[in-house]
């Protein structure tokens, strides 16, 4: 049994070599990888780099419920609007059951983004009724127009005309209350309409009700939104946070919208066209008609069935009644008009777009629609000095708890502590590598948490080294030179740390899947280097102390290697001698080897 245990031991001892070998090139690869890939930094999060933190609370809004489906299209759809701005390194995740956070670096707008994220509610396209500025005098303002591509032609547009727009709004302020009155008509005459699909959806609902009893709650309902469209003031930001709240998509409603600085007043027909039904939105710039930036449309089949017969029904009224309103979150964000039916499946919306305005207005139709209402929680933002002084906090509390290890180490263990020294550097470089590379593989951010995660990590690593050189000291102290000491050491050893690491692995992991936001960043961290401190003991620190222990400084017990005997109050091995032949020899006494 003992020689092959000695022929084990022996293979062992004598290629410390290929161990080394092995982790450096490890260390080669992944660091020119680090370079090539051009991400030489961790990527850092908002805590440290500076930024914006969003939290937004779901609401169950017209029968969705807040279940895991609808908070994971929730996400996907915010993190497609963020990046429509084009913040590439924003997150977006899900926090408890029914909370998002979103994460926005420095160096993006921070208005422009929670206008964008925070616009949560739904998205409609609806019929004008009527419109008018609201609070001042009305200016003649073009409105946007929207025109249709066939299948023949995809790109053709038409023309906006802004000068008949223009004298159709003018028109339609100079009396207002004439324009209640029929405004209050067109109405009644939208909710009976059939060839609105939501309209048609709210007559049949109502199919069974007696014509007295429904005759005389639509007028009443006429005249309540008569009477909230001609009170309503659209030059207050109170009025426009409370308008069209609570309606129903079946509903007719009132909004506001701003047109070039001036705030409007709408009243608004039935839902024509989910949010949900268009396909993709985005903005182009036209060159060849010199009709500047424009956002195009493409819907689904339902979405397009829908739109072609609202159109066409657009295009035989007079302005304003020949608009649709585009409605987010109860505001009117615009309100082309048509000219003739469109049909195809696409649409273009043209007018005096900038590119930011063409930019906006194509994220709104792309990403408005979300299966969830959300209330804004809270708001964070942490600029980048901020940022830096916490960085630089960390790292000096990082750059003092290893001060203080390697203080400790030097004192009592001497020159064992190079060893340790040494195997806390490879570590640590591998730490640094791994989280440059996971911050573009997985979106991994170092955040203070995580920053403390690994400075907890020094302390878990430095406790491995202390209980293998224990294990080797205690070898010494039976008597053993240094050589065996360190291969008879390393099995009780290992068993050790391996059990010691597997616990902290394990609370890691359990961590990270229970918690949420930055208390990940410090579960990820402090498994990442649990899982290395393995590692760096397995391939590095064992070869590294079977080397040392073939150099005369160590293997001749030095005082100030560490591993002195007299120092360690080794005692010399007992050792019987032969027992004398014949039958009157007595016991043998013990001697000192």
């Amino acid at each position: 049994m003992a020689a092959p245990k000695k022929g084990r031991s022996a293979s062992a001892q004598s290629k410390p070599g290929r161990s080394l070998a092995l982790i450096l090139i490890a260390i080669v690869a992944l660091t020119g990888g680090m370079f090539l890939s051009g991400h030489t930094t961790p990527r850092l999060g908002i805590d440290l780099a500076g930024g914006t933190s969003i939290t937004l609370e779901a609401k169950a809004d017209q029968g969705s419920a807040i279940n895991k489906a609808n908070m994971d299209t929730a996400v996907e759809i915010m993190n497609r609007r963020v990046n429509g701005l084009g913040v590439s390194e924003a997150e977006v995740q899900t926090q408890g059951d029914s909370n998002i956070i979103v994460n926005i670096p420095k160096g993006t707008n921070s208005k422009e983004a929670r206008e964008q994220v925070g616009t949560t509610a739904k998205l409609y396209f609806r019929p004008v009724l009527a419109s008018e500025a609201s609070g001042t005098a009305a200016s003649a303002s073009p409105s946007p127009s929207a025109s249709g591509s066939s299948t023949a032609s995809p790109s053709a547009s038409a023309g906006a005309s802004a000068s008949a727009s223009a004298d159709e709004e003018a028109s339609s302020s100079a009396s207002p209350s004439a324009s209640a009155t029929s405004q209050g008509r067109a109405v009644t005459d939208a909710l009976k309409a059939d060839s609105t699909p939501s309209a048609s959806a709210s007559a049949s609902a109502s199919a069974s009700a007696s014509p007295s009893a429904s005759a005389s709650a639509s007028d009443t309902d006429t005249a309540a939104l008569e009477a909230e469209y001609a009170d309503l003031d659209c030059s207050k930001a109170s009025a426009r946070a409370t308008a069209g709240e609570g309606a129903k998509p079946a509903d007719s409603t009132v909004g506001c919208g701003q047109i070039q600085g001036v705030w409007y007043k709408y009243l608004l027909g039935p839902a024509a066209v989910d949010g949900t039904e268009v396909d993709k939105a985005q903005a182009v710039y036209d060159t060849q008609t010199a009709a500047g930036w424009q956002v195009t449309m493409d819907f689904n089949s339902a979405g397009s069935k829908k739109f072609a017969d609202i159109t066409a029904e657009l295009a035989q009224n007079s302005a304003p009644q020949n608009e649709f309103g585009i409605v987010l979150d109860g505001e009117v964000v615009s309100s082309p008009y048509v000219s003739s039916s469109i049909t195809g499946g696409q649409a273009q919306i043209s007018g005096s777009f900038t590119q930011d305005e063409a930019q906006n207005l194509a994220n709104m139709l792309s990403y408005g629609a979300l299966p969830l209402s959300f209330q804004e929680q809270s708001v964070t933002t942490v600029t980048a000095a901020l940022g830096g002084d916490q960085l630089h906090a960390g790292l000096l509390a990082g750059a003092i708890g290893l001060a203080l290890v390697v203080i400790y180490l030097v004192a009592y263990y001497r020159g064992l502590s190079l060893i340790a020294i040494a195997s806390l550097l490879v570590s640590a470089a591998l730490t640094y590598v791994l989280m440059s590379l996971l911050g573009p593989a997985i979106g991994f951010a170092l955040n203070l948490p995580a920053v403390c995660g690994a400075i907890v990590a020094i302390g878990i690593t430095a406790d491995s080294f202390i209980v293998y050189f224990e294990r080797v000291r205690d070898e010494i102290r039976e008597g053993r030179s240094l050589r065996p000491a360190v291969e008879r050491g390393w099995p009780r050893a290992r068993r050790t740390i391996l059990v010691s690491d597997f616990v902290s692995f394990l609370a890691a992991a359990v961590l990270f899947i229970v918690s949420v936001g930055k208390v990940q960043g410090f579960a990820f961290t402090l498994g990442l280097t649990t899982v290395l401190d393995v590692v760096v003991v397995f391939f590095f620190t064992k070869p590294l102390m079977t080397l040392i222990a073939r150099r005369k400084f160590f293997a001749s017990g030095h005082k100030w290697s560490g591993l002195d005997p007299k120092s360690l109050g080794a005692k010399p091995p007992l050792r019987r001698t032969r027992r004398p032949a014949g039958p009157a020899a007595g016991p043998a006494e013990p001697k000192e080897a």
